[in-house]
Protein backbone atom coordinates (compact mmCIF):
# COMPACT_ATOMS: atom_id res chain seq x y z
CA UNK A 1 0.00 0.00 0.00
CA UNK A 2 2.92 2.33 0.66
CA UNK A 3 5.83 3.36 -1.51
CA UNK A 4 8.36 4.48 1.02
CA UNK A 5 6.73 7.01 3.37
CA UNK A 6 4.03 7.98 0.87
CA UNK A 7 0.80 6.02 0.38
CA UNK A 8 0.09 4.67 -3.08
CA UNK A 9 -2.74 6.98 -4.18
CA UNK A 10 -4.13 4.37 -6.55
CA UNK A 11 -4.59 2.00 -3.61
CA UNK A 12 -6.23 4.77 -1.59
CA UNK A 13 -8.57 5.37 -4.52
CA UNK A 14 -9.66 1.73 -4.43
CA UNK A 15 -11.16 2.03 -0.95
CA UNK A 16 -14.97 1.68 -1.17
CA UNK A 17 -17.04 4.82 -1.52
CA UNK A 18 -19.34 5.97 1.27
CA UNK A 19 -22.41 7.43 -0.45
CA UNK A 20 -24.09 8.45 2.80
CA UNK A 21 -21.33 10.84 3.84
CA UNK A 22 -22.38 13.69 1.54
CA UNK A 23 -25.95 13.58 2.83
CA UNK A 24 -24.67 13.44 6.42
CA UNK A 25 -22.43 16.50 6.05
CA UNK A 26 -25.16 18.48 4.27
CA UNK A 27 -27.62 17.67 7.06
CA UNK A 28 -25.16 18.83 9.72
CA UNK A 29 -24.42 21.99 7.74
CA UNK A 30 -28.14 22.75 7.52
CA UNK A 31 -28.57 22.54 11.29
CA UNK A 32 -25.50 24.72 11.80
CA UNK A 33 -26.58 27.32 9.24
CA UNK A 34 -23.47 26.74 7.12
CA UNK A 35 -23.66 27.31 3.36
CA UNK A 36 -22.52 24.95 0.61
CA UNK A 37 -19.13 26.65 0.39
CA UNK A 38 -18.31 25.23 3.82
CA UNK A 39 -18.89 21.63 2.68
CA UNK A 40 -15.93 19.88 1.08
CA UNK A 41 -16.82 16.74 -0.89
CA UNK A 42 -15.09 14.46 -3.40
CA UNK A 43 -12.37 16.40 -5.28
CA UNK A 44 -12.56 19.25 -2.73
CA UNK A 45 -12.10 16.93 0.26
CA UNK A 46 -8.34 16.66 0.08
CA UNK A 47 -5.51 16.51 2.55
CA UNK A 48 -4.19 19.77 1.09
CA UNK A 49 -7.49 21.50 1.87
CA UNK A 50 -7.48 20.21 5.43
CA UNK A 51 -3.97 21.52 5.96
CA UNK A 52 -4.45 24.94 4.33
CA UNK A 53 -7.99 26.01 5.28
CA UNK A 54 -8.19 28.59 8.12
CA UNK A 55 -9.67 26.06 10.53
CA UNK A 56 -8.88 28.26 13.53
CA UNK A 57 -11.96 30.31 12.55
CA UNK A 58 -14.30 27.31 12.54
CA UNK A 59 -16.14 26.23 15.69
CA UNK A 60 -17.52 22.91 14.38
CA UNK A 61 -15.37 20.69 12.15
CA UNK A 62 -16.77 17.42 10.81
CA UNK A 63 -15.13 14.56 8.92
CA UNK A 64 -17.34 11.84 7.44
CA UNK A 65 -15.11 9.26 5.78
CA UNK A 66 -13.08 6.10 6.35
CA UNK A 67 -11.11 5.90 9.56
CA UNK A 68 -8.05 3.65 9.58
CA UNK A 69 -6.02 2.36 12.50
CA UNK A 70 -2.38 1.32 12.54
CA UNK A 71 -2.01 -1.93 10.63
CA UNK A 72 -5.33 -1.69 8.77
CA UNK A 73 -3.34 -1.37 5.57
CA UNK A 74 0.21 -2.42 4.83
CA UNK A 75 2.69 0.25 5.88
CA UNK A 76 0.28 2.36 7.95
CA UNK A 77 1.98 2.94 11.30
CA UNK A 78 -0.59 5.32 12.84
CA UNK A 79 -4.32 6.11 12.64
CA UNK A 80 -5.54 8.17 9.71
CA UNK A 81 -8.58 9.69 8.05
CA UNK A 82 -9.02 8.93 4.36
CA UNK A 83 -9.42 11.94 2.08
CA UNK A 84 -9.56 12.24 -1.71
CA UNK A 85 -6.07 11.50 -3.04
CA UNK A 86 -4.32 13.63 -5.67
CA UNK A 87 -3.24 12.24 -9.03
CA UNK A 88 0.27 11.84 -7.68
CA UNK A 89 1.06 11.37 -4.02
CA UNK A 90 3.48 13.66 -2.21
CA UNK A 91 4.84 13.91 1.31
CA UNK A 92 2.21 16.56 2.07
CA UNK A 93 -0.76 14.95 0.29
CA UNK A 94 -1.18 11.22 -0.29
CA UNK A 95 -4.86 11.00 0.65
CA UNK A 96 -4.27 9.94 4.26
CA UNK A 97 -4.47 12.54 7.01
CA UNK A 98 -2.52 10.79 9.75
CA UNK A 99 -2.63 11.48 13.48
CA UNK A 100 0.79 13.15 13.39
CA UNK A 101 -0.44 15.46 10.62
CA UNK A 102 -3.68 16.21 12.50
CA UNK A 103 -1.62 17.30 15.52
CA UNK A 104 -0.04 20.03 13.37
CA UNK A 105 -3.39 21.59 12.41
CA UNK A 106 -4.35 24.90 14.00
CA UNK A 107 -7.86 24.48 15.44
CA UNK A 108 -10.06 26.52 17.74
CA UNK A 109 -13.06 24.19 17.57
CA UNK A 110 -15.74 23.70 20.18
CA UNK A 111 -16.58 20.39 18.53
CA UNK A 112 -14.84 18.04 16.08
CA UNK A 113 -17.02 15.26 14.73
CA UNK A 114 -15.20 12.19 13.41
CA UNK A 115 -17.94 10.14 11.77
CA UNK A 116 -15.70 7.27 10.77
CA UNK A 117 -14.58 3.86 11.99
CA UNK A 118 -12.34 3.42 15.04
CA UNK A 119 -11.60 7.11 15.60
CA UNK A 120 -11.30 6.53 19.38
CA UNK A 121 -8.65 3.85 18.85
CA UNK A 122 -5.11 3.98 20.18
CA UNK A 123 -2.08 5.14 18.24
CA UNK A 124 -1.02 1.53 17.64
CA UNK A 125 -2.34 -1.98 18.42
CA UNK A 126 -2.45 -2.51 22.18
CA UNK A 127 -2.19 1.19 23.02
CA UNK A 128 -4.77 2.81 25.28
CA UNK A 129 -7.88 4.25 23.68
CA UNK A 130 -8.06 7.91 22.60
CA UNK A 131 -4.27 8.00 22.13
CA UNK A 132 -4.47 8.17 18.33
CA UNK A 133 -6.64 10.55 16.30
CA UNK A 134 -8.51 11.77 19.38
CA UNK A 135 -5.32 12.83 21.15
CA UNK A 136 -4.07 14.48 17.96
CA UNK A 137 -7.24 16.57 17.54
CA UNK A 138 -7.13 17.67 21.17
CA UNK A 139 -3.50 18.66 20.69
CA UNK A 140 -4.48 20.63 17.57
CA UNK A 141 -7.02 22.68 19.53
CA UNK A 142 -10.33 20.79 19.69
CA UNK A 143 -12.30 21.01 22.95
CA UNK A 144 -14.85 18.26 22.32
CA UNK A 145 -14.83 15.23 20.03
CA UNK A 146 -17.38 12.77 18.76
CA UNK A 147 -15.45 9.56 18.12
CA UNK A 148 -16.15 5.85 17.59
CA UNK A 149 -14.79 2.79 19.38
CA UNK A 150 -15.29 0.31 16.53
CA UNK A 151 -16.30 0.12 12.83
CA UNK A 152 -19.50 2.02 12.10
CA UNK A 153 -22.25 1.65 9.53
CA UNK A 154 -22.38 4.48 6.99
CA UNK A 155 -26.16 5.03 7.08
CA UNK A 156 -26.48 4.56 10.85
CA UNK A 157 -23.70 7.08 11.54
CA UNK A 158 -25.44 9.61 9.30
CA UNK A 159 -28.74 9.09 11.09
CA UNK A 160 -27.07 9.39 14.49
CA UNK A 161 -25.30 12.69 13.81
CA UNK A 162 -28.37 14.17 12.13
CA UNK A 163 -30.58 13.28 15.10
CA UNK A 164 -27.93 14.65 17.44
CA UNK A 165 -28.02 18.12 15.89
CA UNK A 166 -31.80 17.88 15.69
CA UNK A 167 -31.95 17.32 19.45
CA UNK A 168 -29.79 20.41 20.08
CA UNK A 169 -31.94 22.51 17.77
CA UNK A 170 -35.10 21.45 19.63
CA UNK A 171 -33.57 22.23 23.01
CA UNK A 172 -30.54 24.52 22.98
CA UNK A 173 -30.07 24.12 26.74
CA UNK A 174 -28.90 20.50 26.49
CA UNK A 175 -25.25 19.58 26.16
CA UNK A 176 -23.46 17.56 23.51
CA UNK A 177 -23.40 14.35 25.55
CA UNK A 178 -27.14 14.59 26.21
CA UNK A 179 -27.80 15.27 22.53
CA UNK A 180 -25.88 12.11 21.66
CA UNK A 181 -27.85 10.11 24.24
CA UNK A 182 -31.17 11.32 22.83
CA UNK A 183 -30.00 10.53 19.30
CA UNK A 184 -29.05 6.99 20.35
CA UNK A 185 -32.52 6.47 21.86
CA UNK A 186 -34.15 7.73 18.66
CA UNK A 187 -32.05 5.42 16.52
CA UNK A 188 -32.65 2.39 18.76
CA UNK A 189 -36.42 2.91 18.57
CA UNK A 190 -36.48 3.59 14.82
CA UNK A 191 -39.71 2.52 13.14
CA UNK A 192 -38.20 2.70 9.65
CA UNK A 193 -35.30 0.31 10.36
CA UNK A 194 -35.77 -2.21 13.16
CA UNK A 195 -32.13 -3.33 12.84
CA UNK A 196 -31.07 -0.06 14.47
CA UNK A 197 -32.28 -1.41 17.80
CA UNK A 198 -29.01 -3.37 17.98
CA UNK A 199 -26.21 -1.49 19.82
CA UNK A 200 -23.71 -2.22 17.04
CA UNK A 201 -25.26 0.63 15.07
CA UNK A 202 -25.17 3.41 17.70
CA UNK A 203 -23.11 2.31 20.71
CA UNK A 204 -19.61 2.87 19.23
CA UNK A 205 -19.95 6.66 19.41
CA UNK A 206 -18.96 8.67 22.46
CA UNK A 207 -18.50 12.34 23.29
CA UNK A 208 -15.13 13.11 24.90
CA UNK A 209 -13.96 16.44 26.23
CA UNK A 210 -16.46 19.14 27.15
CA UNK A 211 -19.77 17.31 26.89
CA UNK A 212 -21.96 19.90 28.58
Amino acid sequence: FYRGAIADVEEVRKLPSLPGTAQELRAMAKYLGADDEMIYLREKATETQAKTLPLDNIKVVAFSTHGLISGDITGLAEPALVLTPPRKGTATDDGLLTASEVAQLQLDANWVILSACNTAAGEKPGAEGLSGLAKAFFYAGARTLLVSHWPVWDDAAAALTTEMFGAIKKNTSIGRAEALRQSMLQLASSKTNSLYSHPIFWAPFVVVGEGE
